[in-house]
């Protein structure tokens, strides 16, 4: 799978300066929307960047997320997942076979105010259930 995007320009625009190493995490993210887990986006790119540390892919994730870049998934109580698509969405969670899933939406949802004066930048919407897949399983 390709990256339409230049990764490079996508970075810069959110404050992050392009590296070798932070390119191919972003690419990685942006080709494979299975909403990857740290150690499988450092399991994938390790044989082909020797120099990639595990270390080295958290701290680029973290950095991602803080400037926008990405999105931080907590649904998945195995493990933190990350999304390189921060347009608005929500989450769908197969709890039969661990499937990740975005959820997009006609209109973007409203959110209800949260009172006392604060006031919501982010929101993240999560499903749990039975993925189509899984759930053809008991249909027969």
């Amino acid at each position: 799978m390709t990256n339409p995007v230049n990764t490079s320009d996508l970075l810069r625009r959110h404050g992050i300066r392009p590296s070798v190493q932070r390119i191919a995490v972003m690419d990685y993210l942006l080709t494979h929307r299975t909403h990857p887990t740290a150690d499988e986006i450092y399991g994938a790119l390790a044989p082909q960047i020797p120099t990639l540390s595990k270390t080295t892919v958290y701290n680029t994730l973290s950095l991602f997320v803080a400037q926008g870049a990405a999105t931080h998934i907590t649904i998945d109580p195995r493990g933190s997942r990350f999304d390189g698509d921060t347009s608005v969405h929500g989450h769908f969670l197969c709890t039969e076979c661990g499937g990740l899933y975005d959820v997009f939406f006609d209109a973007p949802p409203v959110l209800p105010p949260v009172g006392d004066g604060h006031k919501t930048t982010q929101a993240q919407i999560y499903y749990k259930g039975v993925c189509a897949h899984c759930g053809g399983k008991y249909e027969k």
